[in-house]
């Protein structure tokens, strides 16, 4: 018994799923990894955005949805866009 215990702060790892969504809504693609967190996961996860929006799961929990980074203004024009406070 002792042997399957792990020890306090063990690297603990759960399996994940990115799945690239299709225009029609269908899985076109999912990418397997392991990840100590949601958060974890999702990092790794974006760089898939680049192909298109991504769904991230664990086992059979959606953890988000990542919009594509195809969607997106690139990011100097992001920040010209957005209202300045005073």
């Amino acid at each position: 018994m002792a042997a399957l215990a792990r020890t306090e702060g063990a690297d603990m790892t759960q399996q994940y799923r990115a799945y690239l969504v299709g225009e029609n809504g269908v899985f076109r693609s999912a990418e397997a990894f392991e990840a100590p967190s949601d958060s974890s996961a999702l990092v790794f996860a974006k760089q898939f955005t680049r192909l298109g929006k991504v769904e991230v799961w664990q086992l059979g929990r959606k953890v988000a949805v990542l919009d594509s980074d195809q969607s997106r203004p690139p990011l100097h024009a992001r920040s010209r866009s957005t209202p300045m406070h005073q």
